[in-house]
């Protein structure tokens, strides 16, 4: 926390020393879903996975229809969600690793972990929280900074931080380690890589070969606890509960009793992994059991707030960082999005600024306050969280400065609220992309780093789409409509900032 964000806390908390009772403000539960398409869940469509849980929040609150994640990868997107800085303006914009998650100590530790942090000046939605009187938690997986560096959890506002520090070590839903704080506990499990692979003599056609690549504490299941300890704990304050779990990201991993669910209901041939991840018997089955554990875990929590005589006082809130693994990165890991239809039938999936990429499910569920049942097609994105918590706690003069977001407060209270103007994405990965999106239309842009790449050609390419007739981003009108074009280059032009840490060329030229 920077010395400017202290002093504000300060003035906060004497302003409210001399304040009379208010009314307690409202809990929030932000749950982050891994790369977890929005036609995953039931209450978007999907019919082979259980999501009951997930269901009755959506049912019982709003739908977000053309809610888009921070970006197209884990850490630029949750860069966005948490600084409320849309992808031109905020710190991380791609994945970066501080070093090779190769090299471990005796206790299969990294001896350098994390990814490229988010700096000190950086004011974070828990930074805010925590000014506003909030109890700060954070469960599941950061990405945004190594355990000694400025983007530390602990050193964001985050008072209590129980999960994975680092992206690639969470590959391992059976860790030997988790972070609880800012110090690691041991776990029961055996030390084996997050990528490890068949070993030659041992065979991929037997069930019984694929038992070395499971453990004894499934890292989701812990973290789960410790959130709802939390909130057990917190139960006589506000506070804000991140939960950004792993699930569904690869390794495909879950506990046998919820495999069983799943195993024999469809043709489901073994990933033989040697690609990247670790190997699955029955890869289709493992993925649907991890999303329906999840489901479990979140129906305990809501359970939990209802026992607690919290229910009417908590905002739930359910999205996802980026779209399903698709194409070459299913082949990768052993998913199958088409077979689930987990990106709706939208174009491509993650590492891509096409809508397979970057759509996210979108459920808020605040009982008594945000009616039942209904659904918003208002365009929206992660940087707008930071806003919404804000305003919704009754504390949006107390803002940051200079965030891009646009509360949803009114939105999701039935209010009227006028449409927003444009959503900007760029990301320096994947050969350099951008879109933006203006009422109906979207353009894209891709290659613009001048790397060939698995997605992108060296060339750069500009694509104009009418989603309004075109979701499917099938049929490019650019040459069409010069004017639309025009219109959105003066918006990238006003929206990107260059990045030293990540640039893009022929944006920064």
């Amino acid at each position: 926390m920077n010395r400017h964000l202290s002093l504000f806390v300060g003035v906060i908390l004497a302003v409210a020393s001399l304040s009379p009772a208010v009314a307690r403000q409202p809990n929030f539960v932000l749950i982050l879903a891994d790369d977890l398409g929005p036609g995953d869940l039931g209450a978007y469509g999907q019919t082979k996975i259980r999501t009951p849980n997930l269901d009755r929040m959506a049912a019982e609150g709003m739908k977000l229809t053309r809610h888009y994640c921070g970006n197209a990868v884990c850490a630029p997107s949750r860069s966005v969600l948490m600084t409320g800085l849309h992808p031109g303006h905020t710190y991380i914009r791609d994945n970066r690793g501080l070093a090779s998650n190769k090299v471990k100590t005796k206790g299969g530790i990294p001896e350098v972990e994390g990814q490229h942090p988010i700096p000190d000046e950086a004011v974070t939605i828990a930074e805010t929280m925590s000014a506003l009187g909030y109890a700060t938690g954070g469960f599941g997986k950061w990405g945004l900074g190594g355990p000694d560096s400025t983007g530390a959890p602990m050193k964001q506002g985050f008072q209590r931080w129980f999960g994975y520090n680092c992206q690639s070590v969470a590959h391992n839903f059976y860790p030997v380690y988790l972070w609880d704080n800012d110090k690691t506990i041991p776990l029961k499990n055996r030390d084996f890589p997050a990528h490890d692979a068949f070993k030659p003599g041992e065979d991929s056609k037997r069930a019984e070969s694929y038992k070395r690549f499971q453990g004894v504490e499934y890292s989701p299941d812990l973290i789960a606890e410790q959130a709802r300890a939390f909130v057990r704990q917190h139960k006589d304050e506000p506070f804000f509960l991140y939960w950004p779990t792993t699930v569904p990201h690869v390794a495909l991993q879950v506990p046998d009793d919820s495999l069983r669910e799943y195993v024999g209901l469809w043709d489901d041939p073994p990933y033989t992994g040697g690609k990247g991840y670790l190997p699955h018997f029955s890869p289709k089955a493992a993925y649907a059991a991890m999303i329906t554990r999840m489901d479990r875990e979140i129906g305990s929590l809501m359970a939990l707030v209802a026992e607690l005589g919290l229910d009417e006082n908590t905002v739930f809130i359910f999205i996802s960082d980026n779209g399903p693994l698709n194409g070459t990165h299913a082949k990768l890991a052993g998913t199958d999005c088409d077979f689930f239809n987990s990106n709706q039938g939208l174009r491509d999936g993650k590492g891509t600024l096409f809508e397979g990429g970057i759509r996210s499910p979108g459920i808020v569920r605040w009982k008594g306050k945000i009616k039942p049942g209904r659904a918003s097609d208002r365009l929206s994105g992660f940087e707008d969280w930071l806003p919404t918590l804000v305003d919704l706690a009754g504390a949006k003069d107390k803002l940051p400065a200079g965030v891009d977001g646009i509360s949803l407060a009114p939105t999701l209270l039935g209010e009227s609220q006028s449409g927003r103007e444009f959503l900007y994405r760029e990301f320096a990965g994947y050969g350099g992309q951008l879109c933006v999106h203006m009422g109906s239309w979207k353009l894209i842009k891709t290659g613009l780093s001048g790397r060939k790449t698995k997605v992108a050609t060296a060339a750069p390419s500009i694509l104009l789409f009418d989603l309004s007739k075109d979701e499917k981003e099938s049929t490019n009108v650019a040459a069409d409509h010069p004017e639309i074009v025009a219109k959105m280059e003066v918006i990238i032009r006003s929206q990107h900032t260059r990045s030293a840490d990540f640039p893009i060329a022929a944006l920064d030229r």
